[in-house]
């Protein structure tokens, strides 16, 4: 049977959750996730855990935060002028906002806290600081 390599296009089913059971993401009810093993469209520990399997096979897998979105970092967090944020925002906890950043390139970022005078963003990634642990079914190798 033919195994998964470098640089195979392949197709799998996941299951994504967080150390506590909680579900982050999942190809339930959507087709299968296709990409190219080594290309870096995914997390390294994600892509190689694929390589050896044949299809049909199914894997756990555990990342460490450090192999997936990193550490959660303070320093990540944006204290902004109210005035700085259109007036047509009308900006609460929790809300995403979508930020240009001095090269052109955009971020999201999450309101965390606000005042009177300032806004604080969050602009880590949901999943930094977490551990993640995936369940994936290799369903086709595309092109080996």
């Amino acid at each position: 049977m033919v195994q998964a390599k470098q640089g195979d296009i392949v197709k799998v089913h996941y299951s994504g959750t967080l150390e506590d059971g909680t579900r982050f993401d999942s190809s339930d009810g959507r087709d299968p996730l296709q990409f190219v093993i080594g290309e870096g469209m995914l997390m390294p520990a994600f892509e190689q855990a694929i390589v050896g399997m044949n299809p049909g096979d199914t894997k756990q897998l555990h990342i460490p935060s450090h192999e997936a979105y990193g550490p959660y970092m303070d320093e990540l967090i944006l204290e902004v002028d109210r005035n700085q944020i259109p007036p047509y925002i009308d900006p609460e906890e929790g809300m995403q906002l979508q930020i240009t950043q001095d090269d052109g390139s955009s971020t999201i970022v999450k309101v965390v806290k606000l005042t009177k005078e300032k806004i604080y963003l969050d602009a880590n990634h949901p999943l930094a600081g977490k551990d993640l642990n995936f369940e994936v079914e290799l369903v086709d190798i595309v092109r080996h």
